[in-house]
């Protein structure tokens, strides 16, 4: 039975394409549920990761990179992103510290925001010299009467724990929305596509990552345990899926061994993968298949 002084909360996790987002989850929760990459928008909706103690509950909430959309399928990924503003009790506004000017954002963003608003500035390992994170602070702190502004970086965890442990202080008192023992609301069918699109997009260059997604066909689980999964890696063209598919399927084959390691260290036990790749023309315009796909 949990205390009269349980706290918990909705946290969004707001920023631009590569700021680190994601890989800031990733870490907090020590799995890695949602897809990571050098790629810009490689996150395109609200994923919860929900990280429980005896005291409190924080369900972070990631968000696609704010960015100028052009296509359906971004307008969709801005939208999801916008709409994690609302409705929640804190915000997390990620700034990669390495950036030239970010003011503009950052008004844009306070302005939308109804709740207390930390400022993160990510990527400090890589800012030099070392004065330029105290004249970045310096200037940023003017913009928004932010409750703190906390240097961090996502990728070795520096300073990640006293984040968490400040927004654990200000979430406001409140029940446990999700049982302590889960790590995200998402099915696993949909962590296991996440997993196979970021080989995707770790694996090939170019443009031919953002117009594949994944589509989990089939998650079963056999009577030896084995979980068998078919997954198929949608493309636009066909001439991506001769990239996706490779010479003599090497890179395909390569993108499933990677994506099963994923998969089976995620749920601990082990992985029959099987993955198709197949021609949607156009699929990131068609309202129908973004539906689907849940983008939209």
């Amino acid at each position: 039975m949990k205390n009269k002084e349980f706290k918990s909360g909705f946290v969004s996790i707001i920023g631009r394409p590569n700021v680190g987002k994601s890989t800031l989850l990733n870490y907090i929760l020590g799995e890695k549920i949602v897809a990571v990459s050098d790629k810009p928008q490689t996150t395109r909706t609200a994923i919860r990761g929900i990280v429980s103690d005896e005291s409190s509950q924080i369900v972070l909430v990631d968000t696609p990179g704010i960015h100028t959309a052009k296509s359906r399928i971004n307008r969709a990924m801005v939208d999801a992103a916008y709409g994690a503003i609302s409705g929640i009790d804190l915000l997390l506004l990620v700034v990669d510290a390495t950036a030239s000017a970010e003011d503009a954002f950052v008004r844009e963003i306070v302005a939308k925001a109804n709740c207390p608003v930390f400022l993160v500035l990510n990527k400090i390992d890589l800012v030099e010299p070392k004065e330029r994170l105290l004249e970045l602070i310096t200037r940023l702190s003017s913009l928004h009467n932010f409750i703190e502004i906390v240097p961090i970086s996502a990728q070795s965890g520096i300073n990640v724990d006293r984040l968490i442990s400040l927004v654990r202080q200000n979430l406001p008192e409140g029940i446990a929305y999700f049982p302590d023992d889960i790590l995200t609301d998402q099915p696993e069918k949909v962590i296991a596509a996440e997993l196979v699109r970021e080989k995707v997009f770790r694996l090939i260059n170019d443009e031919v990552p953002y117009g594949t997604a994944v589509v989990v066909e089939s998650f079963k689980e056999r009577e030896n345990g084995v979980i068998a999964i078919s997954a198929t890696i949608l493309v636009e063209r066909e001439g991506q899926k001769g990239i996706v598919i490779g010479k003599k399927g090497a890179m395909l084959k390569k993108i499933g061994e990677q994506a099963r390691r994923d998969i089976e260290r995620l749920l601990g036990t082990r992985i029959f993968l099987e993955l198709y790749v197949k021609v949607q023309e156009r699929w990131t315009e068609r309202t129908a298949v973004l539906r689907e796909l849940g983008y939209e």
